[in-house]
């Protein structure tokens, strides 16, 4: 039987994240530690155009206010993008955002 050796100390395919970098990135990954975050976030990436705040609640399942505050922390961590039209807010996903999360999230490869 033979057994194939893991290279313990073989460099890193991906670029090091910057002190900085690793700390915003830890900042999205935050935002994302709540459920209907997940969910929000899930909603606008199936859309493909800007969805309003308005037709968020009863997909999420909350309420106006709860939906409206985790639009919010989104927001302020840049995974979302805010566009006022009138009285109604619409949201989208920030495409930069969403590539730095998929490539620190990119395990393809890693295991076994």
């Amino acid at each position: 039987m033979t057994t194939a050796m893991i290279e313990c100390c073989a460099p890193l395919a991906a670029e090091v994240l910057s002190d900085e970098e690793a700390a915003a990135t830890a900042e999205l990954f935050k935002a994302l530690a709540d459920p209907a975050r997940v969910r929000i976030v899930n909603l606008l990436a199936s859309a493909g155009e800007p969805v309003c705040a308005c037709n968020l609640n009863e997909p999420v399942g909350l309420s106006q206010p709860t939906v409206s505050h985790h639009l919010k922390k989104l927001v302020a961590v840049g995974l979302l993008e805010r566009e006022q039209r009138g009285k109604w807010a619409y949201f989208s996903l920030r495409t930069d955002a969403i590539e730095k999360l998929a490539a620190v999230a990119d395990l393809k490869g890693v295991c076994c």
